[in-house]
Order: structure tokens, then sequence, then C-alpha cells
């Protein structure tokens, strides 16, 4: 996936948002497990981006779903 990453965190609500590429306007979201959710676009059943909650207590799950998902971030997240 080229081009810009969008990264957000939100701390209060402890929910880690990456996009890959601009959200389609028929974009859709699927919980692959309890609070992890990949997004994709309807036309062409893409993934644009991921969605974590609770991501402060299970950092390690990112690099999981970005392996099975087979998307590599030029970045090291480490959970502290």
């Amino acid at each position: 996936m080229n081009g810009p990453i969008d990264i957000h965190y939100d701390p209060e609500g402890d929910l880690l948002e990456i996009l890959f590429k601009e959200s389609p306007s028929d974009g859709y979201s699927e919980e692959i497990e309890p609070g992890v959710f990949i997004h994709r676009s309807e036309e062409d059943n893409e993934i644009y981006g991921i969605g974590i909650i609770s991501f402060r207590k299970r950092p390690q799950v990112l690099k999981e779903i970005l392996n099975r998902v087979n998307v590599d971030l030029p970045l090291d997240i480490i959970g502290r």
C-alpha cells in the first residue's frame, strides 16, 4: 500500500485507527476479533484501514493484524 498513512490514537477512548488510504464513501467495517476492525471498500473489498479498541492493553495485536492482512508499516510500535 503506497501513499500517506494516517495514524490516529484517541487516548481517552483508547482507540487506534490506521488508514492506509482515504476512506471510500462505500466503506464498511468487519470485526475480525473482539474490538479489532478491518475497514474495507464495498466496491472492491480492498482493505483501507484498521481500528483497535483498548489498544494500550494489547499493543501486540497491531503487529498480528498487520501480518494477517499483509500490510507492512514503515515503523515499529512497541507496547510499554
